[in-house]
């Protein structure tokens, strides 16, 4: 080898590497979850959103080589490139300019229709993992989900405990959420678990959706609320069994009651909230929230419904009580305070 191309050969060596760290430095920031989920809802999101990328790549790439082909050949230079200063028209070019992006949009449009239906966030899920369909008779978690300023308060009702900012999941296990917001619309994404759906205020929205990886995974608002907006972030953990039964347990072990006073005073505008947790929850808080009845006195929209109706009020609610009126919550035998993790 003579000295020439031994030195070409270190300078293309050089440039490889110099390209390689590069790309490692560009990606270094990039987090993969969207592509590369722990949760089966994503992953089917994520093969949706490739098999939709390399379709319109059929039609992208051509376009740009036939371009910059165009480009070359019909240079000014070239003068043994065809000259037709009064074509018009050509029907097989037609035919392939037209019928090729029709061919795509019917694939891209079936795909859409096909995973809109079966990937709806209302509707139970057929299956926890490829190979495994959900039992006919499990049920799946429930964790009532709350959109404050500037934070995310969870609630699960079965294990009666509450959390914010620290969601927790056992794996291979369905969730369903039901989402609602305090005072402005937000949007509830755990990007390695499902896709992004709406919390908002007087709605209840739902999600169904399940982790097959146990770890710490990050969930945040991905629509803007605010001053705060940009704190608000969570951890979700996924857990296995015995490690969500333990973190339950511990959370059962310590902490007050959220009842209505305590929801009132998380639901103050605060940035950049800790984790935090209750040991006891009113049962009847989320409804009060999404029906927009936490202030004392403010109806409940069943109760201004049933009213306008003629049915028969709320068991508890006296019937010279104003609309909303709902009996006082038992004293709380700790107190309304939560904790810090």
């Amino acid at each position: 080898m003579s000295r020439q191309e031994s030195r070409f050969g270190r300078s293309t060596g050089v440039a490889k590497a110099a390209a390689v760290a590069s790309l490692a430095l560009m990606l270094g920031g990039c987090d993969m979850q969207v592509l590369f989920p722990a949760g089966d809802v994503a992953a089917q999101q994520a093969h949706i959103l490739a098999v939709s990328t390399g379709l319109m790549l059929l039609i992208v790439v051509p376009v740009m080589a036939v371009t910059a082909l165009f480009a070359w050949r019909y240079r000014q230079s070239n003068r043994e490139a065809t000259y037709r200063p009064d074509w018009d028209h050509s029907t097989m070019l037609e035919l392939l300019i037209w019928a090729a992006p029709l061919l795509i949009i019917i694939a891209v449009g079936a795909i859409t229709w096909i995973s809109t239906h079966t990937l709806d966030p209302y509707r139970r899920l057929g299956r926890i993992a490829p190979g495994k369909p959900v039992a006919a008779n499990s049920r799946p978690i429930e964790v009532d989900v709350v959109a404050l300023d500037w934070k995310w308060l969870f609630i699960y009702p079965e294990q009666g405990i509450a959390t914010v900012n620290e969601l927790a999941i056992p794996v291979d296990r369905e969730v369903q959420f039901r989402l609602t917001a305090s005072s402005v619309m937000n949007s509830f994404y755990v990007p390695a678990m499902a896709g992004q759906i709406y919390a908002m205020p007087g709605m209840e929205t739902k999600l169904h959706a399940v982790l097959n990886r146990t770890g710490s995974f990050e969930g945040f608002s991905a629509n803007y609320s605010g001053a705060g907006f940009s704190g608000m972030h969570f951890r979700t953990l996924g857990l296995d069994d015995a490690g969500f039964a333990a973190w339950i347990a511990a959370r059962k072990a310590k902490g007050g009651l959220l009842d209505l006073n305590a929801y009132r005073a998380l639901a103050r505008p605060s940035e950049n909230v800790r984790p935090g947790f209750w040991s006891a929850v009113d049962p009847d808080l989320f409804r009060r929230i999404a029906e927009q009845c936490v202030e004392a006195g403010q109806p409940c929209m069943t109760d201004i419904m049933r009213k306008d109706s003629g049915e028969a009020p709320m068991p508890g609610m006296r019937m010279d009580s104003p609309p909303g009126t709902m009996p006082k919550p038992a004293p709380a035998a700790t107190p309304a305070t939560h904790s810090h993790t």
